[in-house]
């Protein structure tokens, strides 16, 4: 397809990677519902709907629509990005083709997994895909999920193709990461929660944070604080935020996020399998910190 670039594709900001609720073994929908409205109410720039923190490799297509159509229904206007994955070429654009008749901001697309294809392969995988596309792609560099590292000039090249506006960036290479920075094509966004206030105190551009779940608004305010250079004002903001995102990723995420939004009474303490609960020593550090309000 010709691109068109719109000067509006935005994703800077604070993005939440939205967990799934289950109950009884079925995709809760009512409190994906719920969820939405809690966090928007507390700021946040949009909803990421399908990504690893949602366990969407637990759901099957039919699952993933309603969530999303759920999501764009109670976002009420905010900008919904939707994450897919895969390594089967044809199947990916096909499913491209589906959640690019719902309204969504953007799709949240990662190497293709496991068959570990060379530089080249990663360039095409990408360049087919955003051709395929009538929605921006942001590129999740995510070597430790899919087994593939995105070099640094196949970002920068990646960062050519007018359909690809933003990457998310969990690679934890920071000569990378400014080098995107400096190249200004690609907005950053942390992927890492222990990096936001790091990489937005360099010039990136936002977060997927998955931990921003709870504590919405401070989180919101961090990041504002960090795009307007109020380095003194983020640093009163980054550290209690930071023993909450170290006990979120404690354990396989999302299960010490769910057990805190459980606490809340926002949802079902469930996974899917072989996902499993937070531990009781997980749980006993939440309480903790619960009860000296670092999780409210």
């Amino acid at each position: 397809m010709e691109w068109v670039v719109s000067s509006s594709t935005d994703f800077s900001g604070l993005w939440v990677p939205l967990v799934t609720p289950f109950r009884r073994g079925r995709v809760d929908l009512a409190a994906a519902d719920g969820l939405v409205r809690h966090l928007r109410a507390a700021g946040v720039t949009g909803f990421v709907v399908c990504g690893s923190t949602g366990e969407a490799a637990a759901l099957d297509e039919a699952e993933q629509l309603a969530l999303l159509e759920t999501v764009l229904a109670a976002s009420d206007g905010r900008p919904v990005v939707m994450g897919l994955s895969g390594y089967h070429l044809p199947d990916t654009r096909r499913w491209i083709a589906t959640l690019c008749q719902r309204p969504i901001a953007g799709l949240l697309v990662p190497p293709p997994i496991y068959i570990r294809p060379s530089q080249a392969g990663v360039l095409r995988w990408f360049h087919s895909l955003a051709d395929a596309a009538r929605v921006p792609l942001i590129v999740y560099d995510i070597p430790y999920r899919c087994g593939v590292t995105l070099h640094r000039d196949t970002l920068l090249q990646l960062a050519r193709h007018p359909g690809i506006r933003a990457i998310k960036d969990c690679a934890s290479d920071p000569a990378k990461t400014l080098a995107v920075l400096a190249q200004g094509s690609l907005q950053v966004l942390a992927g890492e929660d222990q990096q936001i206030f790091s990489a937005l105190a360099q010039g990136a551009h936002g977060a997927i944070a998955a931990s921003a779940h709870l504590e919405a608004r401070r989180f919101v305010d961090l990041v504002d604080r960090l795009r307007a250079g109020d380095l003194p004002a983020a640093r009163t903001l980054w550290h209690p935020l930071v023993p909450w995102i170290e006990l979120a990723f404690s354990e396989p995420n999302p299960c010490v996020i769910k057990a805190a939004l459980a606490q809340q009474g926002l949802l079902h303490n469930e996974l899917r399998e072989p996902m499993t609960r937070a531990s009781p020593a997980a749980l006993s550090r939440l309480r903790a910190l619960h009860a000296a309000g670092a999780t409210a």
